[in-house]
């Protein structure tokens, strides 16, 4: 190849003084000149014809024939040039042979390695290859790496380790990687080999530039797959030792190793290093750290995750914003912050964001701030996400508990508005909530309005009334309301004969209605407590004492 390029280099200066104009007779040109030497015209002819010997020629006069003095001028030009450009020709040498030759592999050779080493015994291989005449370079290593679809991990370890054995250049940082990758990848890896490729690694280690970040990433993944989180945390501990620095990929695979065996304390130091180093991965990968912390109660951890990958401007996915809020919320000492964090839903992001309005609205009621509940579910009538049933219930009962029943009736008619039919449990809190007041016929009059849109009720919306009847001794009404459940083809349970049994003996001392309720029971099957039965005979002996009073007295 330099050959050409000075000849062509040559030639091409030759051209330019051919194309100058004849110098001057020279006072010298009757002087004999001796050409140069025929060696120089054979080193730089490309002709395959040898060329005639100066010596043997003669040296020729000024008067020769005009063809030989036409190539004598040739020749001095091509002599004048070299001398001249012998600077630039020194350098085309030069920078031709600074280029070092390609590295050629010689395919048959790494068949026949690796034909051996897919034949032979694992223990046998080192001395296998310690018989073969074969030079391990470092690229004749890596296509016999690249090309072992079959090995197992220790037949690659025993393969590397022999071959820089017989060439230490062949262990370099390339061929490692090579042997770290497909182990790590292999989808059946044994815990044996990959705790000898850590070893390798730790060793390679010591000679600065021989492992780098992916290398470490890759082992840490693998013993997060094979479930040793003590290992993986062990390589994440030894990144600075062996030159590396980890990268958001380290963090999230360290602590999802750190979590596959709950260690929640290792995993929380290794997420401190990564917000105080701000090198974090993705935000997919972030919402998974956040829902991890959250899953192990690690509530408040998780929201400075959060916020730190916010200050990098790294969006969470909104399922991991939606955990997050809810972990919050169920907790009373962070509902607040839960209830802060709502107005990360913006635009598009707020017909995702029912699940977190619900769980903080669910929260206020539970702490008993019914006043900032309601006033974030009018929030959500007017600008969304829109409520639904279980969201108005929240606030309802809230309201109904404290005895706030006109503005429990007026979110029954905001539901209504919104086309959200009250369902029976609504019903059923709010009636709750008038018998609680003393207003027993408010409740009634409302299990009145239910049945015309529910054409079943459950048997606590009667039992809510009856037993209300009851507290306020107006045993008729409660009667009546027993015999509207029978009409409505509700059939009364043991609880709400007990309940009205108990209440007429104790309190009206009237068995004889007491009597009838019993009667009722057995016909439909009901047993009646032997205490409340035991009650009735008291009540109607007792009666029957007072009137023989009068009697005996006379």
């Amino acid at each position: 190849m330099w050959r050409s390029r000075a000849r062509a280099l040559l030639l091409l200066r030759s051209s330019i003084h051919r194309s100058l104009p004849p110098p001057p007779p020279s006072p010298l040109g009757t002087i004999n000149r001796v050409p140069p030497p025929r060696l120089l015209s054979r080193f730089l002819s490309s002709s395959p014809e040898p060329l005639p010997d100066a010596s043997a020629a003669g040296a020729p006069s000024a008067s020769s024939d005009p063809a030989d003095a036409s190539e004598d001028a040739n020749e001095d030009n091509l002599t004048s040039l070299w001398e001249e450009d012998a600077g630039d020709a020194d350098d085309v040498f030069a920078s031709a042979t600074s280029v070092p030759a390609d590295d050629v592999v010689d395919e048959v050779a790494v068949a026949r390695v690796r034909a051996v080493v897919e034949s032979t015994p694992e223990d046998q291989i080192p001395s296998a290859l310690a018989d073969m005449v074969v030079d391990f370079t470092e690229p004749f290593l890596s296509a016999v790496l690249l090309s072992s679809e079959s090995f197992s991990g220790k037949k690659l370890l025993l393969l590397f380790k022999s071959a820089a054995q017989n060439n230490p250049a062949a262990k370099s940082l390339a061929n490692l990687e090579i042997v770290v990758n497909k182990i790590a990848d292999s989808d059946e890896i044994d815990k044996m080999n990959a705790y000898l490729l850590w070893d390798l690694v730790k060793e390679m280690g010591t000679v600065p530039g021989s492992v780098n970040t992916q290398m470490l990433n890759k082992l840490i993944a693998m013993f997060w797959k094979l479930g040793k989180s003590k290992a993986a945390l062990e390589v994440f501990d030894l990144f600075s030792d062996l030159g590396c620095s980890p990268d958001g990929e380290s963090y999230y695979l360290v602590i999802e190793a750190a979590g596959k065996k709950s260690m929640v304390d290792a995993a929380w130091r290794v997420c401190e290093k990564m917000i105080g180093s701000g090198c974090f991965p993705d935000g997919e990968k972030v919402g998974d750290i956040v829902t991890f912390f959250c899953k192990r109660k690690k509530v408040k951890e998780a929201h400075s995750v959060y916020l730190a990958a916010k200050e990098k401007t790294l969006r969470t996915p909104i399922s991991a914003l939606n955990f997050l809020i809810g972990a919050l919320a169920r907790n009373d000492e962070t509902i607040n912050t839960a209830l802060e964090l709502l107005e990360e839903y913006q635009g598009e992001s707020l017909k995702d964001a029912g699940m977190s309005y619900s769980a903080v609205i669910h929260g206020l009621c539970k702490t008993n701030n019914v006043k900032d509940a309601k006033k974030l579910l009018m929030r959500m009538v007017n600008l969304g996400p829109a409520p639904g049933n279980a969201v108005f219930n929240f606030v309802i009962t809230a309201l109904s508990k404290n005895g706030e029943m006109e503005d429990a009736k007026g979110l029954m008619r905001v539901m209504e508005n919104q086309g959200i039919r009250p369902d029976i449990y609504t019903y059923s809190v709010v009636m709750s909530g008038y018998t609680k007041g003393g207003m027993v016929d408010e409740a009634h009059a409302l299990l009145r309005d239910a049945k015309k849109i529910h054409p079943k009720l459950s048997t606590v919306t009667y039992h809510t009334v009856i037993r209300g009847y009851c507290k306020m001794e107006e045993f008729e009404k409660a009667l009546e309301c027993l015999n509207e459940m029978k009409e409505d083809r509700m059939q009364p349970n043991m609880d709400e004969y007990n309940k009205l049994i108990q209440s007429l003996c104790l309190k009206a001392l009237d068995w004889r209605n007491a009597e009838k309720l019993l009667k009722e029971m057995e016909d439909s099957g009901l047993r009646l407590k032997g205490i409340t039965r035991s009650l009735i005979a008291a009540v109607k002996e007792l009666e029957m004492e007072e009137s023989s009073k009068p009697s005996q007295e006379i």
